[in-house]
């Protein structure tokens, strides 16, 4: 329960500082809100301890789940899905491609038991809850709209595909199949992985 608080409450601050940002521009319009969380005490129950957060009426939406293939997938209707995607990517560039949110859901544009994946060293004396391949299916997977190029963040797209191109084998001719084609980014980037593990 004090790791949940730690991760939802250290995400509220990073979307306190989206919305800062993001309100300033013309037309952004209402930012995603990640309510706070908080940790009583009960020392008279049998579980002493509990956490307390507003109630939140309607419907709930996940606007992002852990399973990296549906990080993109099943938000890109809605408003506060969008904004969803474009908070994870301001505080991807922020954090240098340290830090994700990750797991947003809630009603509207309030949300509610996040999560938070960073790189395997953590970030600035922070440790996410969240395995750090998230951060790598995000850069994957993510494709800006109209607020990250309100807010002038950085297609990921590009810097994906450059690293894809550089990593493929040279000399090597491949079947002309799309199953094929698919299955070599992998290879990439687990080589990639491989290598940047043994440093």
């Amino acid at each position: 329960l004090p790791q949940e608080c730690h991760v939802q409450n250290a995400a509220r601050e990073y979307a306190k500082l989206y919305a800062a940002e993001a309100e300033t521009l013309e037309g952004f319009g209402e930012v995603p809100e990640i309510i706070p969380i908080f940790l009583i005490h009960r020392p008279a129950n049998t579980i002493p301890y509990a956490t307390v957060e507003e109630e939140l009426v309607g419907e709930f939406v996940k606007y992002s789940v852990r399973d990296g293939k549906e990080v993109n997938f099943l938000r890109r209707d809605s408003e506060a899905g969008q904004k969803c995607c474009t908070f994870q990517h301001w505080v991807y560039e922020k954090t240098s491609g340290n830090l994700l949110v990750t797991d947003l859901q809630g009603v509207g544009m309030k949300l509610t038991d996040v999560g938070i994946a960073t790189l395997a060293k953590g970030y600035k004396g922070f440790k996410g809850n969240c395995s750090f391949s998230f951060i790598e299916q995000f850069r994957a997977l993510h494709q800006c709209n109209e607020y990250c190029e309100m807010l002038g963040l950085k297609s990921l797209r590009t810097a994906h595909q450059k690293q894809r191109k550089a990593t493929a084998p040279k000399g090597r001719t491949l079947p002309n199949s799309s199953a094929v084609k698919k299955m070599v980014p992998k290879k990439a980037r687990e080589h990639r992985d491989f290598i940047s593990s043994e440093h």
